[in-house]
């Protein structure tokens, strides 16, 4: 089965990016804009795995989990991976306690590694995916549409329990299935 270790959002961050997509495409932008429903904050993709491994996933989960406790984050601004001339990927930024959150992944990514999970080769980057791009759109066009979407008030937000999420990929947009979860601190 496909999976992720994730955080799942708060409803008013969900409202948040609906409306910075309903901006975005009433300034010509089109994307493959990412449901808000189905938005989090991924700590870990770990793209194919066993369905008989997901308790050991859950136990390296909460071993990470015991050594943080709850989060305070933002969602703010916005950018695109890997930049402006040939982007990918629309995201908003996070603020607040991301240097913890950096940890976080951290201690994550070595309760994983006995499983054969091995780290990731590209440091982790908090971001909340707001959209995938498959044509660029005018850079000039793109830049302006960050620069007045992205000056909105941060939006604070806890992180207190992470979710290892199956994801189903169906034609209609993906099915993400909750299968265990690890409060922080416990």
């Amino acid at each position: 089965m496909r999976a992720f270790i994730a955080f799942e959002l708060p409803p008013e961050v969900l409202q948040l990016a609906a409306d910075l997509q309903a901006r975005l495409q009433r300034q010509g932008l089109k994307m493959r804009w990412v449901r808000p429903g189905n938005m989090h904050l991924t700590l870990r993709f770990l793209g194919e795995i066993p369905p008989a491994q997901t308790a050991a996933l859950a136990e390296a989960m909460r071993t990470a989990a015991r050594g943080s406790t709850p989060l305070q984050l933002s969602a703010q601004g916005m950018g695109v991976f890997p930049g402006l001339r040939k982007p990918r990927v629309m995201w908003i930024g996070l603020g607040g306690q991301t240097d913890r959150l950096e940890r976080l992944a951290e201690e994550l990514a070595a309760a994983l590694m006995p499983l054969g999970i091995p780290r990731e080769e590209r440091p982790f980057k908090a971001h909340l995916t707001l959209a995938r791009i498959q044509t660029a759109p005018d850079a000039r066009l793109l830049q302006g549409a960050l620069e007045s979407c992205g000056a909105y008030a941060p939006q604070p937000f806890p992180a207190a329990e992470m979710v290892l999420f199956q994801s189903d990929l169906r034609p209609q947009g993906p099915i993400y299935t909750p299968l265990a979860r690890a409060a922080l601190g416990e």
